[in-house]
């Protein structure tokens, strides 16, 4: 059977970036969360995969309340398809350190991460082999020609932009994070959707890049200074191991490709 994506939550930055890459290899389509709780099971069975890229604000914020965990409510309503479902979690469920793997102590500090949390164990419990839960890693984008310009939450890339709009000099505090760019993750994506894997993955660039060469690599010589405190910031800190995930699927996920990505968005 050919592969077919539905992706609920249309004007996010995921999902509008997902469709443009993927529409070039794949039967897609992307809705509303609204529009999906109108369609009967039968229209949502031409599907062979669904990813949500919709969140309710409450979610994000306040303390886990089922109504409010919009992958629990479309996991209710397609649990006894065949439908493969890929859940979008975060790498926040850990504690910061170097090399982070999926069997790692689970540590959560806030309640977005709690939430992914609780939501991970219910879709479990639901789909076993018909599930994705993809923890992921900071993604690098420029959220442009979104219909919805709310934002729930913000990337790095985002607070990078507005400090380079204050007056005052931008301080960053150095360390490492695993950057991917938005690209790289699309096309991990794609890679997942047309192979048979299921279980909890990470999905990340799997190496260091200091705050300080990112920032360099996106630096414009009109912004004005921006400064880099040297002492390493161990405690937010970290890199997701994406062994287990490479060892399914075909992905060589590149440092140097970050580096581009990041030189050539504001040029």
């Amino acid at each position: 059977m050919s592969k077919k994506l539905l992706i609920i939550g249309k004007n996010s930055f995921i999902a509008s970036h997902l469709y443009t890459y993927i529409k070039k290899y794949l039967s897609i389509n992307k809705i509303s969360y609204q529009k999906f709780n109108t369609l009967k099971l039968s229209s949502i069975e031409k599907y062979t995969h669904i990813i949500n890229c919709s969140i309710h604000p409450n979610y994000h914020n306040k303390r886990y309340n089922s109504k409010y965990d919009i992958d629990l409510n479309i996991m209710n309503k397609i649990k006894d398809t065949n439908l493969k479902y890929i859940f979008l979690s975060t790498r926040k469920v850990y504690k910061e350190k170097f090399n982070i793997k999926e069997n790692d102590k689970i540590e959560t500090t806030c309640n977005y991460s709690r939430n992914k949390i609780k939501t991970e164990k219910k879709l479990l419990l639901l789909l076993k082999k018909n599930l994705i839960i993809l923890r992921i890693s900071n993604v690098l984008g420029i959220k442009k020609n979104l219909k919805n310009k709310r934002v729930i939450h913000k990337l790095f890339l985002d607070n990078y932009i507005d400090s380079t709009k204050n007056k005052k000099p931008s301080i960053f505090n150095n360390g490492f994070k695993d950057f991917i760019t938005i690209d790289q993750f699309c096309d991990v994506i794609y890679k997942i959707i047309k192979s048979k894997i299921y279980g909890i993955y990470n999905l990340s660039l799997g190496k260091k890049i200091y705050i300080k060469e990112i920032v360099e690599w996106l630096y414009k010589p009109n912004m004005q200074k921006i400064t880099i405190i040297n002492n390493i910031d161990k405690k937010n800190s970290f890199t997701l191991s994406n062994n287990k995930l490479a060892s399914k699927i075909n992905i060589n996920l590149k440092k140097s490709i970050v580096k581009k990505f990041c030189n050539n968005l504001f040029r």
